[in-house]
């Protein structure tokens, strides 16, 4: 059945958004596409990858195939300044950023979009795993696809209602190997294609090298905290109130003792437990704080080691997203809602307490690796309703 909307599909030359377009075409939108060339340089990527030559070409046969006009968009300078160095300020102050979260909201569902509407689009749709459903009151909501596995929400959840109001996601009840099929079946030239992975846009990394394209290697000390310190510390603190268990623990030399050197903060995170080249331990040696400040790596040995794991996270006031504005929460207000910092990691059982400097989130369980700079994401049922990144 032909429908008057023009929609255009992001085509990156994979399966999931050759799918798309198909699938858009059968229910007899008019379809465009455009493909994004978002990165130039190679530097730290790992041998055998694809490079984005090789995607437009899988692109370009798919458009051929379907019979659709196909863009061609160089966003390279507005992903570096948007995203890059974004990422590159946030790991060199010792965070651990996200920059698929913030591809999203500053580059595909902004800049994209922008073009995409400037060609006459009315709708634009990419090969997410995600769904969007319109409310009663009007407010979108972004809600979790049918494939678990694959669902893609926790990269979707700084988007807003003007965002998702034109946004189509075609693989909302899909699994991936509906999909896969669907590819065969059409013959389409994707089909066989490789699922990307590593950084958007960019592909698999080798983080250090790409991260010392622009911050210097600044050697410093491994600190290793006993478990029976960290237990010390823990049990003076106390865990009575929301404050106490959503901020960090706090770390000094005099703590422990000196293991092993480090060749710069900025290429570490909290929980990571491989890259310090420290071994001979019965159980393996985990992060557990980076002090940027004075260049030092704290560790401590086991996944039980106690400040390895924490009770809550803390997400500034000015930080706290809503994707529908009806959702927001008052100040001394409390809810429960599934949440999770990472990406694919399983939803866990949280309480959101709103207070005037920020949101409190405990947690119902002891969490492993929270770092500051990742990004907290609640959901109630299916529905991503908001985030924030850590403090």
């Amino acid at each position: 059945m032909k429908t008057n909307k023009k929609v255009i599909v992001g085509l990156s030359g994979g399966v999931d958004s050759s799918v798309s377009a198909h699938l858009l075409l059968e229910q007899g939108y008019e379809i465009e596409a455009v493909f994004m060339q978002n990165w130039e340089d190679s530097t730290g990527l790992k041998s055998g990858d694809c490079h984005w030559e090789d995607d437009y070409n899988s692109a370009k046969l798919v458009a051929k195939q379907l019979g659709i006009k196909l863009h061609f968009l160089n966003l390279s300078a507005e992903y570096k300044s948007k995203i890059i160095d974004y990422m590159f300020s946030e790991y060199e102050a010792g965070r651990t950023p996200n920059p698929d979260i913030l591809c999203n909201r500053e580059i595909k569902f902004d800049v994209f979009t922008k073009y995409c509407k400037s060609l006459g689009a009315d709708l634009v749709a990419t090969g997410h795993y995600a769904g969007v459903s319109k409310c009663e009151n009007g407010e979108y909501q972004l809600l979790r696809a049918r494939d678990e596995n694959k669902d893609q929400t926790y990269f979707l959840c700084q988007l807003n209602q003007k965002q998702l109001s034109t946004t189509l996601f075609p693989l909302s009840n899909l699994k991936k190997s509906e999909i896969k099929d669907i590819a065969k079946k059409e013959g389409l030239a994707s089909s066989e294609k490789k699922e990307s992975m590593g950084l958007c846009f960019i592909g698999k990394v080798d983080l250090p090298t790409f991260l010392k394209q622009q911050i210097s290697p600044r050697p410093g000390k491994v600190i290793e905290i006993s478990k029976e310190a960290a237990q010390e510390q823990i049990d003076g603190l106390g865990f009575s109130s929301p404050e106490i268990t959503c901020k960090q623990y706090s770390f000094s030399p005099d703590m422990g003792e000196e293991i092993g050197t480090h060749n710069g903060v900025q290429f570490y995170t909290i929980g990571q437990r491989k890259g310090l080249g420290i071994g001979g331990r019965p159980n393996p040696i985990y992060i557990l704080h980076i002090d940027n400040e004075n260049n030092i790596i704290y560790v401590g040995e086991g996944e039980g080691h106690p400040l390895l794991n924490r009770k809550g996270l803390f997400i500034e006031k000015a930080d706290i997203h809503w994707i529908r504005p009806s959702q927001k929460m008052r100040i001394g207000e409390k809810r429960n809602y599934q949440v999770r910092f990472r990406h694919r990691q399983k939803l866990q059982t949280a309480s959101l307490l709103l207070k005037e400097n920020g949101m409190h989130v405990l947690f119902e369980k002891m969490q492993q690796g929270i770092s500051p700079g990742q990004f907290c994401v609640w959901y109630s049922g299916t529905e991503c309703l908001g985030s924030g990144p850590i403090s």
